[in-house]
């Protein structure tokens, strides 16, 4: 598959770049992308959720009632899960909710994911650009010259552009990755992904299994 190559300006350079098959091109793998932002999911929860159980409650310990013939269930003090304030049963407890993926079911939940981007038309390829300082107009100005501005955006780098990245962080719905940063989460969630040339040729590098072998 081909696509044309743009500038800042929006204008269509006339060259073209061919998207790898074997990354943009394959037949997707749902449950790859399922297990890979599920584990992306699950990395971003603290786990730090904590409630009081029956002995960790401050309260008397004395025996409110007797043991039995009181009619109703058996209450030992007032820190009985039984008495509103009482301890929780089975609370949740502070814990670690990541989980190991192997590395080429991520590559292919990636590759999957950008096979999906690239079905649907969602690919766009732009030439290598930098900003003298940060301005967020500019970003904007790009955007709107791209006609992806009512689209939620993923902007793709070869590595850390730090003018840029704070050019578009007070953007809405505008997000911008590295290559070695790009995930399947944020594929998936952006309504369209734009890709510099160099950040291409990256991602043709890491993922491309030929090259690999």
């Amino acid at each position: 598959m081909e696509v044309s190559v743009y500038n800042i300006k929006g204008e269509d350079t006339g060259r073209k770049v061919a998207l790898n098959d074997s990354i943009f091109g394959i037949e997707p793998n749902d449950h790859a992308i399922y297990l890979d932002v599920k584990q992306f999911m699950a990395n971003q929860r603290q786990g730090t959720h904590k409630s009081k159980e029956r002995s960790e409650i401050s309260g008397s310990t004395r025996k409110i009632g007797r043991q039995k013939g009181g009619g109703g269930a058996r209450r030992g003090d007032m820190n009985s899960p039984v008495l509103v304030g009482g301890g929780r049963v089975f609370g949740p407890k502070p814990r670690d909710y990541s989980f190991k993926l192997n590395k080429k079911v991520k590559a292919l939940a990636r590759k999957s994911a950008l096979s999906y981007k690239a079905q649907n038309g969602a690919i766009v390829v732009i030439e290598d650009f930098n900003f003298e300082a940060p301005k967020t107009k500019n970003f904007i100005e790009i955007t709107k010259n791209l006609k992806v501005s009512d689209r939620k955006l993923l902007m793709v780098f070869p590595e850390a552009n730090k003018n840029v990245y704070l050019s578009a962080r007070n953007v809405k719905g505008a997000n911008v990755q590295t290559v070695s940063g790009l995930n399947t989460y944020r594929v998936l969630d952006a309504g369209v992904v734009v890709l510099t040339e160099k950040a291409l040729s990256a991602i043709d590098n890491i993922l491309d299994v030929k090259k690999e072998a």
